[in-house]
């Protein structure tokens, strides 16, 4: 890594071309390794050619992500319970290019590949159609219906309702206090009927094997977790914003860190998403130790 030799104008890209990557696999390893591999693609060419340099890295970025996908939808076929995207935690600068929370990133995962690309190249990255088409390798036409196929797919989970970051850390407090108290009472009233609740384990640590539909479900589930407090309590490492919901991380039972990230509309949390596959927090350890 230390004999590659540095590019600043790809450095001025990277983090762009390594959000488009996260966007399209859900996973900050795995972006990370495909824009390192679009780089030293990069180096190969011959660079004084190149009119617009920005053009051909979505175009390597995607295709790779493309390639990276097909092996990615194998794996998640025989995933076990439910496949929530790597939780990125604390990053502003999300915020002010994008509104793809971690409901759309779930959506986004319904799309077909080609769907996905064509719908964040252009919608969400602004890259033209005659670009996106390069990129993907269709015709502009075919790239136009991808993106309006993938924006009707993906409605329903664009944000409704915006909510302030300090009235969603708010909430994500008394969620918290709540559920590890056991305050079944103070806990139904912040939760709204058609509440759901996921847990990604991914077979590693224990979680739910389906999400649970509806406040009846939710709520029992969290009664016996209450008990599981009682024995061994949860420890909060501290609030975050996680893809744009307000949420907070956590310490549970044997030592096990996860995230949980609420969606709130009209003041009521809607769904409750839970990240506990240890090979998707990672990344996370450096925020969670406060550097």
């Amino acid at each position: 890594m230390n004999d590659i030799p540095a590019d600043p104008s790809f450095s001025e890209i990277r983090p762009r071309l390594v959000r488009l990557a996260y966007r399209m696999l859900g996973s900050v390893a795995d972006a990370e390794d495909v824009v390192q591999d679009a780089y030293l693609r990069w180096l190969a060419t011959d660079r004084e050619t190149v009119r617009q340099p920005a053009a051909l890295l979505h175009t390597i970025v995607t295709r790779l992500c493309l390639n990276e996908l097909k092996s990615a939808r194998r794996r998640r076929e025989t995933y076990i319970g439910p496949w929530l995207p790597e939780p990125i935690v604390d990053a502003e600068e999300l915020d002010a290019i994008d509104d793809i929370t971690l409901p759309l990133m779930i959506a986004l995962e319904r799309l077909s590949p080609l769907e996905r690309a064509a719908f964040l190249l252009h919608d969400v990255f602004g890259v033209g159609f005659d670009d996106v088409a390069n990129a993907i390798g269709r015709e502009t036409a075919a790239c136009r219906k991808l993106a309006c196929r993938a924006r009707n797919h993906i409605q329903a989970a664009r944000p409704r309702f915006t909510v302030t970051k300090e009235h969603g850390q708010e909430i994500a407090a008394a969620f918290f206090t709540a559920s590890r108290n056991g305050d079944m009472d103070r806990l139904r009233l912040l939760l709204a009927d058609d509440v759901s609740a996921s847990a990604d384990g991914g077979g590693r640590v224990p979680a739910s094997q389906r999400p649970l539909i509806g406040i009846r479900d939710v709520m029992v589930r969290h009664a016996q977790l209450a008990q599981e407090f009682r024995r061994s309590p949860s420890l909060l490492i501290r609030y975050a914003v996680i893809d744009r919901l307000p949420g907070f991380l956590s310490i549970e039972d044997g030592g096990i860190v996860q995230t949980t990230a609420l969606q709130i509309e009209q003041g009521k949390i809607v769904a409750i998403y839970i990240t506990r596959n240890p090979d998707k927090l990672q990344h996370v350890n450096g925020h969670r130790l406060g550097s």
